[in-house]
C-alpha cells in the first residue's frame, strides 16, 4: 500500500471512529480535544489534496491520537482494539 492509499484508509477509519463517539454524549472536558481531532482530520484531507503526503500522514496521526484519548475518557475501547 502506498502512502496516499494508507492515509486514505486512515481517514476512513477516523470517520468510523468519530461516528461512534458522536453517537454518545461527549463530556464537556473532552469537547476541546474532540474539536482538535476534527481539525487535524480536516488538515490531513487538505494536505493530501495538495499532494503533501508527509504532512497529511502526521496530521491524521494526531487526529487519531486525540480521538483515542476522547474515546478512553468516555470509557470506550480504542478504535479497532478488538480487531
Amino acid at each position: 500500500m502506498d502512502g496516499r492509499a494508507r492515509i486514505e484508509k486512515d481517514l476512513r477509519e477516523f470517520s468510523e471512529s468519530l461516528r461512534e463517539v458522536e453517537g454518545k454524549k461527549v463530556p464537556p472536558g473532552l469537547q476541546k480535544a474532540l474539536e482538535r481531532a476534527k481539525s487535524y482530520y480536516s488538515d490531513s484531507r487538505f494536505f493530501l489534496e495538495k499532494g503533501d503526503v508527509f504532512t497529511a500522514w502526521g496530521t491524521i496521526n494526531y487526529a487519531h491520537g486525540l480521538l483515542d484519548a476522547v474515546r478512553e475518557g468516555m470509557g470506550l475501547e480504542g478504535y479497532g482494539a478488538l480487531e
